[in-house]
């Protein structure tokens, strides 16, 4: 006993065998035993927690020092239920079973979807269980692993199915409310997520679905009318299933790979929010939404279960009382649950651990490629590799329909996005990511040409209207580089920013490439020299932002909302 009069146990001690299964099962008083669904093998508290558990007065203990297969000394129950009976002696080959069932049972502060981590065969049949699939075809990418930069599409829908008459709408079967496109970077140094704004004008694509019987029905598209469809109904309406939306996003994103999606639904947040034992909020000022039940004072909060729900549906207590603004509420309540998730309070405690699993595979609706718990423990892999410091959320740019007198829906901004979608597009990070230093390329050192002695002839391959033009006029009027010319459209659009030069003219490569932040990756040398005053020819990508800015820069375009997920300002 201790000087609190609590009795110090060792945890190993409250584990004893049972003949029946050939596996170690944790012993506890009756009224702590775990909970029906978390599997009898595998114990998921706290050692802390463990440790603290009472021991009944009549257990026997183990000898702390007996190995790990060594037989329980607590009295065995005859199977038939006559009482107690003789310990037999143990059969030769029993001790590797026994190894094998604490293996199963020992990882648990391990990585949480790895079955092998938390109980073995049957939690990874439950947890497999738990996940719905939706076969999208080509729509995403057949492989989970990854060496290049990973697109994620993550789908939160407004489906009612089962949940009564509490959120209107009743038997909803959901549109794409909520849509976020996570970009993990090749190095998975940093991330970037997108919000796409529900009520965007856009034209539908043609969507295959792929049908119970196996068969293929292709949903007919629908165009862009004035004012018709919105972007959400690329789930839901006319049977559309995530693929469809994987393929809109892939369309307005200029054919970006989407590789994977994620669907969750209303009782996720609650759910997970809870799992995670609330999300901390700050609000610069109260929210009170008659109609969303909300009603929150302003400072800091802990949410979660149907409170959180009501904060990320609320639009009635903002200021404009619009999606966008809600979308920045949203984004919000995600950076925090995941600085809540990655933190070591949850990462190092195994019954928090297995709740969040068990939430989160109940949750999900992800593409058959992921559709496993190894696999998905594969792709949380790359995503939990990211520092919260280095993930970005930021909202596609919109502006009014201009076809609407009441602006109840946007189009998409074809000034300010063009530029966001070539940062996700080119895996340009949102966020200032320190790297190691490495050695400078040969191609940027060595002396540099005069302003005045470089010649450049600049092409427009960046889909930005006016590009060369505008470069042109930087270079002479701020740059001092007079001998630069205006070649017109490239040939075909070009994916990155290009300066083709001779060897003698390798000076005023450098020249320029110092003046216009240009990586070494866009410097290309020929092998045979240029005529005297012949002129270089620099080709804009669709890396390309503006003059002056740096290819492959952080600079996000004017405007453009973003949210550091390490932020815990306030919000509202």
């Amino acid at each position: 006993m201790d000087t609190q009069g609590r009795r110090n146990i060792d945890p190993a001690d409250q584990w004893v065998l049972d003949p029946a299964t050939g596996t170690y099962q944790l012993r506890l008083e009756p009224d702590e035993a775990p909970s029906p669904t978390v599997p009898p093998q595998g114990d998921y508290r706290d050692a802390a927690e463990r440790a603290a558990v009472p021991r009944p007065a009549d257990a026997s203990r183990r000898t702390p020092a007996a190995p790990a297969d060594a037989a329980p000394a607590a009295p065995a129950t005859d199977l038939a239920g006559s009482g107690p009976r003789r310990r037999r002696k143990a059969k030769q080959g029993m001790s590797s079973r026994r190894k094998k069932a604490l293996a199963w049972t020992g990882g648990t502060v391990g990585f949480v979807l790895l079955a092998s981590s938390v109980g073995g065969y049957l939690v990874y049949e439950h947890f497999n269980n738990n996940i719905t699939t939706v076969d999208v075809g080509d729509a995403g990418s057949k492989s989970v692993t990854h060496s290049g930069p990973i697109n994620i599409l993550v789908i939160g829908t407004d489906s009612r199915q089962g949940l009564g008459s509490q959120y209107g709408d009743t038997g909803s079967v959901g549109h794409a409310d909520t849509t976020i496109l996570f970009h993990v970077s090749a190095d998975r140094s940093n991330a970037t997520a997108v919000s796409i704004p529900r009520d965007i004008v856009t034209g539908i694509p043609d969507c295959p679905t792929k049908q119970k019987d196996g068969s293929t029905k292709v949903i007919p598209g629908t165009p862009r009318q004035t004012t018709t469809p919105k972007f959400n109904e690329s789930l839901g309406q006319e049977g559309r299933d995530p693929g469809c939306t994987m393929r809109l996003v892939s369309q307005m994103m200029g054919n970006l790979r989407i590789d994977h999606f994620m669907m969750v639904d209303f009782e996720a947040v609650k759910t997970l929010s809870s799992a995670v034992g609330g999300v901390d909020v700050c609000l610069a000022r109260p929210l009170v939404d008659p109609k969303s039940h909300l009603d929150l004072s302003a400072g800091p909060h802990k949410i979660q279960g149907e409170q959180a729900l009501e904060f990320v549906r609320t639009r009635h207590a903002l200021r404009n009382q619009s999606d966008l603004d809600r979308i920045k509420l949203q984004q919000n309540f995600l950076s925090a649950m995941i600085r809540k998730i990655k933190s070591s309070g949850t990462l190092t405690s195994p019954r928090k651990l297995w709740t969040l699993a068990n939430a989160a595979t109940h949750a999900l609706t992800v593409d058959t490629a992921i559709g496993s718990v190894t696999k998905l423990s594969s792709l949380a892999g790359d995503l939990s590799a990211v520092d919260t410091k280095h993930i970005t959320f930021a909202t596609l740019p919109v502006v009014d329909n201009p076809d609407e007198k009441v602006h109840a829906t946007v189009v998409v901004d074809d000034t300010r996005a063009p530029q966001l979608v070539s940062m996700i597009k080119n895996d340009v990070s949102l966020t200032q990511v320190k790297k190691p230093a490495a050695a400078p390329d040969p191609r940027l050192v060595g002396p540099r040409a005069a302003a005045l002695d470089t010649r450049v002839t600049v092409r427009n391959g960046s889909g930005v209207f006016g590009a060369a033009q505008d470069t042109v006029n930087w270079l002479q009027n701020t740059q001092g580089v007079s001998r630069s010319a205006n070649g017109g459209n490239a040939s075909a659009p070009s994916t990155r920013t290009i300066l083709e030069y001779a060897p003698n003219q390798a000076d005023q490569a450098r020249s320029l490439a110092a003046m216009m932040g240009l990586p070494a990756a866009a410097l290309h040398q020929g092998t045979v020299n240029a005529q005297p005053l012949a002129y270089m020819t620099l080709t804009l990508g669709a890396d390309f932002t503006k003059p002056g800015t740096p290819i492959g820069a952080t600079t996000v375009p004017d405007g453009v909302q973003k949210t550091e997920a390490d932020s815990t300002a306030c919000v509202g």
